[in-house]
């Protein structure tokens, strides 16, 4: 047997391979073949020219701090309608124009309902010593009309049958809710990275949800909220004047609920303030051992009732004639809640796209196809920016019918985890995009450890609304620093909490994914359209 294979090579030079009844050559020739293909492959998928400018802008030159500050300090508090949130997105408009992007606006995507921000808060115990509460207005409440003060009730209703104690004696008063958080003292260290074990269980994991929660605890957390819902409504019925209410938490932070109703006909909620728990058990402590509790409280906040919400939208076209039509798009959710200024939930998601863009501007990159930005809006309330903005443009998971664009998108980029690196990416259930992202993160060795690819789902963000209609869409395995346990919702989530280094290195890595699908011959591979579900979608 003789065999003679020759391989051209960059259109120019032959390799010419010659074996003659050797097996040893055998096995070298195809060593070599094998080797040659995978680079062929690799080259392909991969241009490590256009990588190392990326890597040079961005960890040498980056803008994440500056744009931090922007969202985050100079913007103050976010939610969904608020003016933080219209000076945030005012200014994320005007940058990503002055950065050189295209069609830089902001979209309408739907009616939302009320805005709402805090003009003035205060509230202290003044009985049996004066003690300033750390608490926070409650979203979508209403004020005290001007300062309070009285004796506070202690509000013990944990089943039905306890509402008939506190029937007739709460009207007009200061009502304390305890907070049932564990406070006990932390053992283990707020902050945390993902180990490799974590990772290689992530990797192993079949394909489905990453939840955590059995369903059991989903009908469990459900009853409870049932029921939190059902004494909000006594409260209001009875006439309450204020309500004090413990959040989870501990060590000076407290959690911030979903609050109050925003629909544009919702009737106004009562002055509610959500404070720290060792707060409101040393007050309920007090009661309980039939000591006289007292509060003055002064609390201010204004209702805004232009109903429409936008999101933030900016291009960088596309320069291939045959491709430029085709979309790639990254974002992240602008909008927060307010007791802090939302700096990892979720401006370091904005902070890391906003500079992924300025990246790809910055090099000179022409990418072929066209690289849209969102920021989205109402994503705490329901991931509602980014699935009217799916609705609008590619289609309704009601019905399925698939607009012009549809077909047109790649690819979605989502970060919304925090502040911490990326570790990794969640396939959302897509095994055909595997080999392309584990080459894509190959060029990365030197900033991960351990890159995970999974296969399975993650939820509770806006690449839910992509991944809804059909079309890829992908949120990134992050380090969870403090996300969990100190800022996700929290009075802590300030620009401190925010890792500079790591929001350079997810930026880096989101630039050249975005600009990896921009470039590659095909589209992400999708897979297949999912079934209408009926009108309660979105």
């Amino acid at each position: 047997m003789a065999v003679h294979l020759s391989i051209i090579i960059s259109n120019k030079r032959k390799k010419s391979l010659h074996w003659k009844n050797n097996p040893k050559d055998m096995k070298k020739t195809f060593t070599f073949l094998f080797l040659f293909l995978s680079v062929v492959g690799f080259a392909q998928e991969v241009d490590l020219e256009a990588i190392h400018r990326i890597k040079q802008e961005g960890l040498n030159n980056s803008k994440v701090e500056e744009i931090a500050f922007r969202l985050t300090d100079a913007s103050g508090p976010r939610l969904t309608n608020s003016p933080g949130y219209k000076r945030a997105a005012d200014w994320a408009v005007q940058q990503l124009t002055g950065w050189g992007l295209k069609n830089a606006t902001l979209e309408k995507w739907g009616d939302f309902g009320k805005g709402w921000q805090i003009e003035k808060s205060y509230a202290a115990m003044t009985a049996p010593y004066y003690f300033q509460i750390s608490a926070t207005p409650k979203a979508w409440t209403g004020g005290t009309n001007g300062p309070i003060a009285g004796e506070v009730t202690l509000l013990a209703i944990e089943k039905e049958e306890d509402f008939k104690k506190f029937e007739g004696k709460i009207a007009g008063k200061i009502v304390l809710v305890k907070s049932g958080a564990n406070t006990n003292p932390t053992f283990e260290a707020d902050a945390s990275r993902i180990t490799d074990e974590e990772l290689e269980k992530m990797a192993k994991q079949p394909i489905g949800a990453s939840s955590r929660y059995t369903p059991e605890m989903i009908a469990q957390y459900m009853a409870r909220r049932a029921f939190s819902r059902k004494v909000d409504q006594f409260l209001i019925n009875e006439k309450a004047q204020l309500v004090i209410r413990g959040r989870n938490g501990k060590h000076g932070t407290y959690f911030t609920s979903n609050g109050a109703s925003y629909s544009a006909d919702a009737p106004p909620a009562i002055a509610e303030l959500e404070t720290v728990p060792e707060h409101a058990d040393l007050m309920a402590r007090l009661i309980e051992n039939g000591v006289p509790v007292k509060v003055e409280a002064d609390i201010k906040t204004s209702f805004y009732n232009e109903t429409g919400s936008y999101n933030v939208i900016g291009e960088i076209p596309g320069t291939d004639k045959d491709l430029k039509a085709e979309l790639v798009m990254l974002g992240g959710h602008l909008d927060s809640w307010h007791a802090g200024t939302g700096a990892t939930d979720n401006a370091a998601g904005c902070i890391v796209m906003m500079e992924a863009v300025r990246i790809l501007q910055a090099t000179g990159l022409k990418p072929k196809r066209t690289i849209r930005i969102a920021l989205w809006s109402g994503e705490e309330q329901g991931l509602h920016g980014s699935r009217g903005y799916v609705k609008n443009h590619f289609a309704d998971p009601a019905d399925m019918k698939l607009k012009a664009e549809h077909s047109k998108v790649s690819g979605y980029y989502n970060i919304d985890n925090g502040t911490g690196r990326i570790r990794g990416i969640y396939l959302q259930g897509n095994d055909a995009v595997r080999p392309i992202f584990e080459k894509w993160f190959t060029p990365f060795a030197d900033m991960i450890d351990n890159t995970t690819v999974t296969i399975q789902d993650t939820g509770g963000t806006d690449h839910l609304a992509f991944d809804a209609v059909g079309i890829p869409g992908f949120q990134f395995i992050q380090d969870p620093v403090e996300y969990n346990t100190r800022t996700h919702h929290t009075n802590a989530d300030t620009y401190e909490r925010l890792m500079m280094d790591d929001l350079k290195q997810m930026a880096v890595i989101v630039a050249t994914f975005v600009y990896n699908t921009a470039q590659r011959a095909d589209k992400l591979p999708r897979k297949p359209l999912p079934a209408a579900k009926g009108p309660s979608q979105f």
